[in-house]
C-alpha cells in the first residue's frame, strides 16, 4: 500500500518537474536560439561551404520564355485605326547564369562577382521556332523619328526610309529580334548611333550586367547573399531575382522566422533600371514545402499621383504615363520603350482598350515570389514584363501616316524557377527536423499534462474508501 501511494506522489512530482521544465523553456527560447544559432552557420558565403557552391552555381534550372505580339493589320493601324494582335510563343530557352570572378571584400563581410547569362534554345519546352517570324513596331526607326523629329537633318532622314523602305512596322525572326540583326536604316545613320546592330537582348548573351557586391552574411546572417552595391551604386534591401537565397531583415536579437507576412521583399530588376517590392499575399506549398507568396502591388507600377516614387519615370520631367506603365527610355539609350505587366496587367483599362488581343489574367500575367520563411530560400519565382513601344503621328516623317498615339505591345518574358526535387527534399528534412526541436518546450509540457491527469486519477482512486471484511463476504453460505 505504501509503495503504491509512493509511486503516485512519485508520478505527481514527475508531472509538476515537466511543466516546470517545459515553460522553463518556452520562456527562455532556448531551443528557437539554438535553431537559429544553426541558420546562422549555414547562411554565410564561404569557401567550400554548400551554401557558396548553391549560391555560385545554383542548381534549380532557370527558363526565360518570350511572347511575341504579331500585328495582323499594320495597313489599317498607319490610317488610324486600333491595331490587332495574335499572342504567338512561348520561345523558351534554359539560362545559364554562374557566378564569376568572385572576389572576397572587407575581410569576408562582401563578395564581388560578375553574373554572366548564356541562353539555349529549348525547342521541346517552345511553341515554334527562332525562325518564326513576327511582324511588329519597328524600334529602330521610331526611336530614330522620335530623336530627329525636331532637327533639321528629319526631311534627309524621312527620304532615306523612303528609299530603304523602311516604316514604322517591320518582319524579322525570332531569333533576330531577340539576339540582333544588322539594321538597315541604323547602318546608313552610323555616324549618328553607336551600332549598327539592334535586338531586344542584344549583345545579352553570354555576358554580364555589371559588377555585383553581395554581403556574405558574416556580420548578419540575415544579409546572406542580399545585393549591396551594382555597378558602383550602392543599394538598400536589394535582392537580385536570379538568386536561390532571397532574404529579409528582422530583429536578429531573438528567433523570428526570416521573412514575415508583414514585410516588404525588395528584388533588384536591372530590366526595369530599379528594384521592385513585393507584398505578401498567400501561403502556397511548393514542391511539398510551405511557403509565403509575395506579388507587387498595383502601387510599384502606379502613376505619381498614386506611388510619388514612380516620379524618376516621367520622361522628360512631368509628363507621366497613366498607373500600370513605366517609361524606361532613360535606361534604353532613348528608345521610347514603355515596361509594364503583360497585356497590361494592373494598368489603367485604357491600354487594354487600345490593341485587340490584350487579354490580362492574374494567373498567367503577374509577377511572384514563393520563399519559405524560416530558411528564406526560394522555392518559385516567376518575373513577368513586358515590352512596349510609344508610337504617335510625326509630322516630319510621313511614314507615321494616321497612327493613334498608343502604347504598342511587342513582347513579354516570363523568367521562371522552381526549386528541383533534390533541393525540396532536402530543405523539408531540414524543416522537419526545426518543427521538431522548436515543439520540444510543448512535447515537455504536454507530457506533464498527462502525468498530471494520471496523478489526480490515481489520487482519486487511492481516497476511496475500502470495504469492510464484513462487506466482502457473500450473501449466502454454503
Amino acid at each position: 500500500m505504501r509503495l503504491r501511494a509512493c509511486c503516485v506522489y512519485s508520478l505527481g512530482l514527475l508531472c509538476i518537474l515537466l511543466l516546470v521544465a517545459g515553460i522553463a523553456m518556452v520562456l527562455s527560447q532556448v531551443f528557437q536560439k539554438l535553431l537559429n544559432n544553426m541558420i546562422k552557420k549555414q547562411m554565410v558565403l564561404e569557401n567550400g561551404t554548400e551554401a557558396f557552391s548553391v549560391w555560385q552555381n545554383p542548381p534549380p534550372p532557370v527558363y526565360m520564355q518570350f511572347y511575341f505580339f504579331n500585328l495582323t493589320n499594320p495597313a489599317e493601324v498607319l490610317n488610324g485605326d486600333k491595331p490587332s494582335v495574335i499572342e504567338i510563343g512561348p520561345y523558351t530557352y534554359r539560362e545559364y547564369r554562374p557566378k564569376e570572378d568572385v572576389r572576397f571584400m572587407d575581410n569576408g563581410t562582401r563578395v564581388q562577382a560578375v553574373n554572366p547569362k548564356t541562353y539555349v534554345f529549348q525547342p521541346d519546352m517552345s511553341r515554334g521556332s527562332e525562325d518564326d517570324l513576327v511582324r511588329t513596331v519597328n524600334i529602330p526607326a521610331v526611336t530614330v523619328m522620335e530623336k530627329f523629329k525636331d532637327s533639321f537633318f528629319s526631311r534627309f532622314i524621312s527620304d532615306l526610309m523612303k528609299a530603304k523602305d523602311v516604316g514604322v512596322f517591320a518582319t524579322h525572326r525570332v531569333g533576330d529580334l531577340l539576339w540582333g540583326y544588322e539594321d538597315p536604316l541604323l547602318k546608313e545613320l552610323s555616324v549618328f548611333v553607336p551600332d549598327d546592330h539592334f535586338g531586344l537582348f542584344y549583345k545579352k548573351n553570354g555576358t554580364d550586367d555589371g559588377d555585383y557586391v553581395f554581403l556574405t552574411g558574416r556580420q548578419n546572417y540575415q544579409d546572406f547573399a542580399r545585393i549591396d552595391e551594382w555597378n558602383g551604386q550602392r543599394s538598400l534591401n536589394w535582392w537580385s531575382s536570379d538568386e536561390c537565397n532571397m532574404i529579409n531583415g528582422t530583429d536578429g536579437a531573438s528567433f523570428h522566422p526570416i521573412v514575415t507576412k508583414t514585410e516588404k521583399l525588395y528584388i533588384f530588376s536591372s530590366d526595369l533600371c530599379r528594384s521592385l517590392y513585393a507584398l505578401y499575399e498567400s501561403d502556397v506549398n511548393v514542391r511539398g514545402v510551405p511557403g509565403f507568396r509575395f506579388v507587387p502591388p498595383s502601387a510599384v507600377f502606379a502613376n505619381v499621383t498614386v506611388n510619388p516614387d514612380n516620379a524618376g519615370f516621367c520622361v522628360p520631367q512631368g509628363n507621366c504615363l497613366g498607373s500600370g506603365l513605366l517609361n524606361a527610355s532613360v535606361c534604353k539609350e532613348g528608345a521610347p520603350i514603355i515596361m509594364s505587366s503583360p497585356h497590361f496587367y494592373q494598368a489603367d483599362d485604357k491600354f487594354v482598350q487600345d490593341v485587340f488581343g490584350m487579354n490580362p489574367k492574374k494567373e498567367d500575367h503577374e509577377t511572384l515570389i514563393d520563399i519559405n520563411p524560416l530558411t528564406g530560400l526560394l522555392l518559385r519565382g516567376a518575373k513577368r514584363v513586358q515590352v512596349n513601344v510609344y508610337t504617335r503621328q510625326i509630322p516630319a516623317f510621313s511614314q507615321t501616316g494616321s497612327i493613334r498615339t498608343l502604347v504598342f505591345p511587342v513582347m513579354f518574358l516570363n523568367e521562371s524557377v522552381v526549386i528541383d526535387e533534390e533541393s525540396a527534399v532536402k530543405l523539408q528534412a531540414v524543416l522537419t527536423e526545426a518543427n521538431v526541436l522548436l515543439n520540444v518546450p510543448f512535447i515537455v509540457i504536454s507530457a506533464g499534462v498527462l502525468l498530471g491527469l494520471a496523478f489526480i486519477v490515481l489520487m482519486c482512486c487511492q481516497q476511496r474508501p475500502e470495504a469492510s471484511a464484513a462487506e466482502r463476504q457473500p450473501l449466502l453460505s454454503s
